[in-house]
């Protein structure tokens, strides 16, 4: 079993600024931190930024150039910099591992609120 537990987010003014960290601990063999998603109210869960399988990273065109995704292997933990922040980035927030193909687990969802 592999445990994420998230931490940050919450409220901030549209413009401003929040780090979401994920830190995993368990069984960590071979598990891989590799995305961020986020489910808005009444829409379906989306990648908001991940690694590919070659260390690159790729974002939703929706905050590319604002969000940066990062980990930190020796402490096993992700962060997501969310930067200039807009209404539309409402939504719970999530981090991702996964062992291949026939593993993964979830952190417990963060809500972010971006609201004047």
């Amino acid at each position: 079993q592999v445990q994420l537990v998230q931490s940050g987010g919450g409220l901030v003014q549209p413009g401003g600024s929040l780090r979401l960290s994920c830190a995993a601990s368990g069984s960590l063999f071979a598990i891989n931190l590799n995305g961020w998603y986020r489910q808005a109210p009444g829409k379906q869960r989306e990648l908001v930024a991940g690694f590919t399988r070659g260390g690159g990273t790729n974002y939703s065109d929706s905050v590319r150039g604002r969000f940066t995704i990062s980990r930190d292997n020796a402490k096993l933990t992700m962060y997501l910099q969310m930067n200039n922040l807009k209404p539309g980035a409402t939504a719970v927030y999530s981090c991702h591992a996964a062992r291949g193909p026939l593993y993964d687990s979830w952190g417990q969802g963060t809500q972010v609120t971006v609201s004047s």
